[in-house]
C-alpha cells in the first residue's frame, strides 16, 4: 500500500515479464490466466463429481439442492459485479482475486467439517465470491489487439478444467477413499500453489500499449452513470444477446453439472478419465474457432462472424441430438458434438463478442460490466430451471432432459442470434452510411 492506496506489486519481477510482446506474450499471459483460472475451477466444479446419492432436502435431491445453491451464490455475486468489476481499477485486482478464492476455499472447508444439512449454505457461500473472479482475471486481457488469442486460453477452462477437476475428485474418492463432501475441499487445496504463482505472473503483465487502444478503444472503470448510457445506446442487442446467453447457460449449466450422471445413464460411468478426455476434442475445436477470430482485424467483420459461429453451433447442437435420439449417433459422438456446439457458442459470449462490441462502436469501458449483466440472467434462468426439473419433471432421466434442452434452448438461440445480427447491423448502418 502506497499512500493509502493499493498499488500492482512490480518489485522482484523478472524483467522479460515487463517486456513481452507478440506470440511471447499471448504465450505467458495465456497461461498464466488459464491455469489461474484454472484454480478457480478447482474451488468451484469439484463437487459435481459426487452423487451425492440418498440425500434430499425438503423435497429436493441433495445434488440438484447443492448446484442451485452453488449457482443463486453464483447469480447475486453476478449481480453485484455489474456494479463491482465495471468499477474496479487495475490497482486492486490482486487483493480482491486473493479475498475471493480465499473465501471460496474456506466455504469448501465448511462443506467438510459440518454436518450434511449444512451444504446448502456452505455451496451458496462458495458461489458468492467465485462469480467475481472471472472478471477480474479477464481485466489483465481485454482491451489488446490479441485479447481474441488470449480469451481462448482462459476461456476452454469452461471446458477443460470443468472436467479435469472433476476427474481428480473422482479419482481422490475412488484411489484414496476420500469422502464426498470434503474432497472439494481436497482438490481446491491442492491447485492453491498453482493458483497465486499465475496470480502473480498476470500482475508483472504490461499494460495495453497505445496501438492496442488505438485499434480496441480504451478500457477503463465505469461509473453507474457511464453503464446506464452504455445499455441505453444498446438497448435491444444487449437484451438480445443477454436472452441468447441465457438460454446457453440453462444447457451449458446441465451439461457440466450433471455430467457425471449423464454418462451414468449413458452406460459410460464410472470412468473418472472420460470427464476429461471426453472434453478435449471440444477444446481443441473452440481453441481453432476463436484463433481464427483472432486473425480478424475488423472488430464489426469479427462481430458478424461471431454471429454466425453462434448459429452454426446452434445447428450442430440441434442436429446432433436429433441423430443420437434416432439411433444414428453414439452417446460418446452425442456428447462430444453437442458439446462442441454448446461450448463454442457459450464461450464466445465470455469476453470475445464483448470486446468486438465495445471496439467496433468504438465505446470507452470494459467488458465487465456487459458480461457479468448477461451472467446475472443466465444463472437465475438456470436455478430456475434445476427447480423446474426437481419438482416438474421429477421421474424424467437426465439423458432425454438434457436432449430436449439441446433442441428448445439452442432453436430458440439461432433465432435470437439472427435478430441480434440484424440489430447491430441497422446500428451500423444508421451510425456511419
Amino acid at each position: 500500500m502506497v499512500n493509502g492506496k493499493w498499488r500492482p506489486v512490480h518489485v522482484h519481477a523478472p524483467a522479460f515479464l515487463r517486456r513481452l510482446e507478440g506470440p511471447a506474450f499471448v504465450l505467458v499471459a495465456g497461461l498464466a490466466a488459464f491455469l489461474a483460472y484454472a484454480g478457480v475451477y478447482a474451488l468451484r466444479k469439484p463437487f459435481a463429481a459426487a452423487s451425492f446419492s440418498g440425500l434430499s432436502l425438503w423435497g429436493v435431491q441433495y445434488k440438484i439442492a447443492l448446484v442451485a445453491a452453488q449457482v443463486a451464490g453464483y447469480a447475486l455475486s453476478k449481480c453485484v459485479g455489474i456494479r463491482l468489476i465495471a468499477g474496479m481499477g487495475s490497482e486492486k485486482r490482486a487483493v480482491v482475486f486473493l479475498g475471493l478464492t480465499g473465501m471460496a476455499l474456506l466455504s469448501l472447508l465448511g462443506l467438510g467439517l459440518s454436518p450434511w444439512p449444512w451444504g446448502i449454505f456452505w455451496m451458496f457461500l462458495n458461489g458468492l465470491p467465485l462469480g467475481l473472479a472471472w472478471g477480474v482475471v479477464f481485466s489483465y486481457l481485454e482491451g489488446r489487439r490479441i485479447t481474441d488469442a488470449l480469451a481462448a486460453f482462459l476461456c476452454v477452462n469452461f471446458i477443460f478444467s470443468s472436467g479435469f477437476v472433476k476427474t481428480i475428485g473422482q479419482w481422490l474418492m475412488l484411489r484414496y477413499g476420500v469422502g464426498e463432501f470434503w474432497m472439494p475441499f481436497c482438490v481446491g487445496a491442492l491447485f492453491l500453489p498453482l493458483l497465486l504463482a499465475c496470480l502473480w505472473i498476470l500482475e508483472q503483465l504490461p499494460p495495453p500499449t497505445a496501438a492496442d487502444v488505438a485499434l480496441r478503444s480504451e478500457r477503463k472503470p465505469m461509473t453507474k452513470q457511464q453503464q446506464n448510457a452504455l445499455f441505453g445506446r444498446y438497448r435491444l442487442g444487449l437484451l438480445l444477446l443477454t436472452a441468447i446467453y441465457l438460454l446457453l447457460t440453462v444447457v451449458r449449466d446441465v451439461r457440466d453439472n450433471f455430467a457425471v450422471e449423464l454418462w451414468a445413464e449413458l452406460g459410460m460411468g464410472g470412468n473418472p478419465s472420460l470427464l476429461t478426455t471426453a472434453e478435449l476434442p471440444i477444446v481443441l475445436c473452440v481453441l481453432l474457432l476463436v484463433a481464427a477470430l483472432s486473425a480478424v482485424r475488423d472488430s464489426f467483420q469479427a462481430l458478424w462472424a461471431i454471429h454466425a459461429a453462434v448459429v452454426l453451433g446452434a445447428v450442430l447442437a440441434m442436429g446432433a441430438t436429433l441423430l443420437f435420439r434416432m439411433g444414428h449417433l453414439s452417446p460418446l459422438t452425442w456428447m462430444v458434438s453437442s458439446g462442441t456446439g454448446i461450448f463454442g457458442a457459450y464461450i464466445l459470449f465470455n469476453g470475445v463478442i464483448y470486446d468486438r462490441l465495445l471496439a467496433a462502436f468504438q465505446e470507452k469501458g470494459n467488458v465487465g460490466f456487459l458480461i457479468y449483466m448477461a451472467d446475472a440472467v443466465g444463472y437465475l434462468g438456470s436455478v430456475a430451471v434445476l427447480l423446474w426439473r426437481n419438482f416438474g419433471e421429477p421421474n424424467t432421466a437426465w439423458v432425454p432432459f438434457y436432449a430436449q434442452l439441446c433442441l428448445v434452448a439452442n432453436g430458440a438461440a439461432l433465432l435470437l442470434t439472427i435478430g441480434a445480427w440484424a440489430y447491430f447491423a441497422y446500428l451500423k448502418r444508421a451510425r456511419w452510411n
